[in-house]
């Protein structure tokens, strides 16, 4: 994983994401989640070129239960993009990074 991705949890949820100053995208997936696996290059292509105007969460759902059920994260993947500790936007499944860079760019 790359160094502009943090590994989030359910206890680091509330300090990485919603105190946080920058806009967050938060990647809900699992291990064996084959869409989860597809995407990933996309989010981490996404975290090294908006560095310093973005923060990129990734947090595993079998690891880390009580964020994702209160966001309703059903399906994985489920990109949330937070500002201000509030939900702006939610993806579910694999998009092209094009729809996520332009979902991005609305909040950064």
């Amino acid at each position: 994983m790359s160094d502009a991705i943090i590994a989030g949890s359910d206890a680091t949820f509330d300090a990485e994401v919603l105190k946080s100053d920058l806009p967050v995208l938060v990647d809900f997936w699992a291990p064996w989640c084959g869409p989860c696996l597809m995407i990933a290059p996309v989010v981490e292509e996404i975290a090294e070129s908006h560095k310093g105007k973005l923060k990129v969460v990734k947090m595993n759902v079998d690891e880390n239960g009580q964020a994702p059920q209160t966001y309703g994260v059903m399906a994985i993947p489920t990109l949330i993009l937070f500002k201000g500790g509030q939900v702006k936007e939610k993806v579910v499944g694999a998009v092209a990074k094009n729809k996520l860079v332009d979902l991005i760019a609305k909040y950064i």
